[in-house]
């Protein structure tokens, strides 16, 4: 597979930059996140945009959360991108959902990616990272499964895909940079190995935006794919937390400074506190600022057998700020749903708090069919 795959020119990039103002859009886990700290790809690729197109205004919209994958994405896509009006979004997942169930992280990223399409306003550009669980297929010449259905998604919408860590493990292979001073924990790379990711963006784009800057240069409407999985998770909406029942001592209050992409929480740190809600829809996730000090919960579905939480907590976990999500359900009957929910300590030695800091609940629904959508 080529290190870069060009599927659909930047038209309306082009345009957008010939008007003299972009929004560039960023999603994705730790390797893309932006941060006082850090100096990920997106830097120098949003420095490229400046330096090439000195006459335009560049907006950043970085929304990448580490450690979070294209299932609680798809949830934040119209508050994160859509609404920021984004114009070109580079879409990182491939690493983060390396572990996921092949269904689930299909259903999640066609869903993110026809909410984004059918905005009509957003390009697209898929960028594939790299991690050590890739290492024995890509030594052998092979695709990783997380990156070959992300690919088929590509093929299947005329998305143009950029494969970075193929490109960094390549520029390894030439002596052209050690592995220390790409990935020297197997996942993140420091700043030699970010500008080898940037380098490799930048490329396509030099190509497409400059090199090839006539090509298709009028934007001409398109339409809609017909989805690949009929169960993609494409209409999502999240629930208000004016529609929770509560029972016990609970806060809804502005959401902490470490979790920048939540405007809100509905907390408690109350053993045996509860809460209920409603729903329409196929599908159901909470989404938490999670940490060590956080309590599991009881919770259940419909009426049927309780079913308490019991999460992981790797040794990189702070006692909170990770944006963690959790599904109750994923393939329910269309229809009406109810869940009640306590939460409890968890009582394990990794668990050393109560704190239940909810920040979304995440509704999945049948798609609405509708007459082919078309965008420009």
């Amino acid at each position: 597979m080529e290190t870069i795959q060009v599927r659909n020119h930047l038209s309306h990039v082009s345009k957008k930059l010939q008007t003299g103002q972009l929004t560039l859009g960023f999603i994705g886990g730790s390797i893309t996140e932006d941060g006082s700290a850090l100096l990920n790809w997106p830097e120098p690729v949003a420095r490229w945009f400046v330096e090439s197109f000195p006459h335009a205004r560049i907006t950043v919209e970085n929304s990448a959360i580490g450690a979070t994958g294209s299932d609680l994405a798809v949830f934040r896509a119209e508050r994160d991108l859509i609404n920021r009006q984004c114009d070109l979004i580079f879409i990182e997942f491939a690493v983060n959902d390396y572990l996921t169930p092949s269904e689930q992280r299909m259903r999640a990223r066609e869903g993110l990616i026809r909410k984004l399409l059918a905005d009509g306003r957003s390009e697209l550009v898929i960028i594939y990272t790299y991690s050590q669980k890739m290492y024995e297929e890509m030594s052998q010449g092979k695709v990783p499964d997380s990156i070959a259905e992300f690919e088929e998604l590509a093929v299947h919408y005329g998305i143009s895909s950029v494969w970075v860590g193929q490109h960094a493990l390549q520029e390894v292979k030439k002596g052209l940079m050690t592995w220390e001073e790409w990935l020297p924990d197997g996942l993140h790379p420091r700043h030699r190995g970010s500008l080898s990711y940037g380098q490799c963006v930048i490329s396509f784009l030099e190509k497409e935006l400059i090199t090839d800057s006539d090509l298709d240069s009028v934007v001409t409407s398109r339409s809609l794919a017909t989805p690949l999985n009929a169960h993609h998770w494409g209409n999502v909406s999240t629930l208000s937390f004016e529609e929770v029942q509560l029972e016990g001592p609970w806060m809804i209050r502005r959401a902490a400074a470490h979790m920048p992409r939540v405007d809100q929480i509905l907390t408690t740190a109350a053993i045996g506190a509860k809460l209920s809600f409603s729903f329409t829809g196929t599908g159901v996730a909470l989404a938490f600022d999670f940490g060590k000090r956080s309590a599991e919960f009881t919770y259940q579905l419909d009426g049927g057998p309780a079913i308490t939480t019991c999460r992981d907590r790797p040794s990189w976990c702070n006692d909170g700020g990770w944006f963690r999500i959790y599904w109750l359900a994923d393939d329910l009957e269309e229809g009406l749903h109810h869940v009640e929910l306590e939460v409890v300590h968890g009582n394990r030695e990794e668990c050393t708090g109560t704190n239940f800091h909810l920040g979304l609940i995440g509704i999945v629904k049948k798609e609405v069919q509708e007459d082919e959508t078309t965008f420009k």
